[in-house]
């Protein structure tokens, strides 16, 4: 019988009472099915890791980075095991978030609509499409 993980719960608890400002903008926009009736949460447990934000419908994971992700390692195991796992992984930095918040959200309409649905590379945003099982 499943039930709930009391020290994974504890944790994610711990998580959502430390968001910065730019977790705290962008979870007012994306809390109730703001954000064109897709419903998120927030520091869900994926395997090992845990999220910022989750659209469990869509299998979309979006994460706020500040400048101590760039080029980590960390992060790109964490966004390998994720894909492997079904979920495909946006990552925005808090820069954006805070000053260009329309674009982030419009891109993750445009993700969750299948609009964009290929890998995007950039020094200021990362999209990682869930790896397609066989």
């Amino acid at each position: 019988m499943r039930g709930a993980n009391g020290k994974r719960t504890g944790r994610a608890r711990q998580l959502r009472q430390i968001d910065n400002d730019a977790e705290a903008s962008l979870w007012s926009e994306l809390r109730g099915r703001r954000l064109n009736g897709f419903k998120f949460v927030r520091q869900v447990a994926i395997g090992p890791y845990f999220a910022d934000f989750a659209c469990r419908e869509k299998m979309l994971v979006v994460e706020v980075d500040g400048s101590q992700h760039a080029g980590s390692e960390y992060d790109r195991k964490r966004n390998e095991f994720m894909a492997m796992n079904g979920w495909s992984i946006a990552r925005f930095w808090n820069v954006d978030i805070l000053m260009e918040s329309r674009a982030v959200l419009e891109t993750i309409v445009a993700i969750c609509e299948g609009r964009l649905s290929e890998r995007v590379s950039g020094t200021d945003f990362l999209f990682l499409p869930a790896v397609e099982r066989q």
